[in-house]
């Protein structure tokens, strides 16, 4: 790179996590981002939260081929380094969580404040485009939402997938209302634990599935009213008679196959099952006899609007709600933290620190 005179400049550089092939992550460096475009900012990564997007590609699941070397992590936030000349509502300073896809801003469901249905679906951060596991970035100022004054950028890094994910779900999707009683999958998961403070949050009663007696009593300490450990009994014949055998309200699913049929089994009439998620596989069965005469109601979820990330935000700057974070982690431990994840060795999120 040279200078107006010809003098030869230096070129700044930054650690990224970029992922070459199955199972194979390097730490390596890239060029900075230059100065941010009229509609931009540049962010100082300071935390990213493992996803389960995350071990998808790290592991080569099939439908998730791309393009390598792809720089991973979908879910971060960050200071703000640096201000595009159109940019009016962030300063350099901010804490901002930054939306887990490039959104277009223009369609109808962008200006309808429905970011989860832009028509650009394929930008995804880490999955589609290079994602967030580096220590600078640039991103259009628009998904860049901004925290509460004294929010700590490791928990700000969970509202765009883990917190926003479960408001959009729980609240948006389910209509979960106070008084109600909502069954949580996994509550040691990292969405897990953000549905169980949520549903608490919200005056829910909560039932949640835990596969260890060392979960289920992290599990109590969120406030979780029933634990389930479902490697020692069936979820749903426990659910039926917490519930004197009426079920619940609100089905919080994101496991797929392996609890799917007692999923549906443990709503009570009327009861709705939101899902975002399918980790144990993509085919399940469905009683339709019991959709239709329980008039049951299944709700697909996918991301969230960043209204969402807004709300959860100001909840954990308000102290209704804390982040369980299971571990913080150096950026050269990642394939350790991706490896824990995979074997569902956490309780809570992995933050990755830079």
């Amino acid at each position: 790179m040279y200078g107006s005179e010809g003098v030869r400049m230096r070129t700044t550089t930054m650690r990224a996590a970029e992922l070459r092939g199955q199972r194979h992550v390097v730490i390596t460096t890239r060029d900075d981002p230059p100065d941010p475009a009229p509609d931009e900012v540049k962010v100082r990564i300071r935390a990213v939260a493992l996803n389960h997007i995350d071990v998808w590609s790290w592991r080569g699941m099939a439908f998730a081929k791309r393009e390598l070397p792809i720089v991973l992590g979908a879910e971060a936030a960050g200071e703000v380094i640096a201000v595009g000349d159109e940019v009016e509502d962030l300063f350099v300073g901010d804490v901002v969580a930054l939306y887990g896809a490039k959104t277009c801003g223009t369609c109808p469901a962008c200006r309808e404040g429905r970011d989860n249905f832009c028509t650009e679906a394929g930008n995804m951060y880490g999955f589609h485009i290079d994602g967030f596991l580096r220590e600078r970035v640039n991103v259009p100022a628009r998904i860049a939402v901004k925290a509460p004054k004294g929010l700590d950028p490791a928990a700000a890094a969970l509202a765009p997938v883990t917190f926003g994910t479960v408001e959009h779900m729980l609240f948006d999707n389910a209509r979960l209302q106070a008084g109600e009683t909502v069954l949580v999958h996994a509550g040691g998961s990292g969405i897990g634990t953000a549905a169980i403070h949520l549903a608490k949050a919200a005056g829910a009663t909560v039932i949640t599935t835990v596969g260890s007696a060392e979960k289920a009593e992290k599990a109590r300490t969120l406030g979780a009213d029933h634990i389930i450990n479902y490697r020692e009994e069936r979820f749903e014949g426990r659910v039926r008679k917490l519930t004197k055998r009426r079920g619940v309200d609100v089905v919080f699913e994101h496991v797929g196959p392996e609890t799917w049929e007692g999923s549906i089994l443990s709503l009570a009439r009327g009861g709705r099952l939101v899902t975002c998620g399918s980790t144990t596989g993509v085919a399940a069965q469905t009683n339709l006899y019991l959709l239709f005469q329980q008039q049951l109601r299944l709700i697909g979820s996918f991301g969230c609007r960043m209204s969402n990330m807004r709300s959860a935000m100001e909840k954990m700057a308000a102290k209704l709600v804390s982040p369980t974070i299971d571990s913080v982690i150096r950026l050269d431990d990642l394939e350790a933290g991706l490896a824990r994840l995979e074997a569902r060795d956490v309780f809570g999120k992995i933050v990755v620190t830079l």
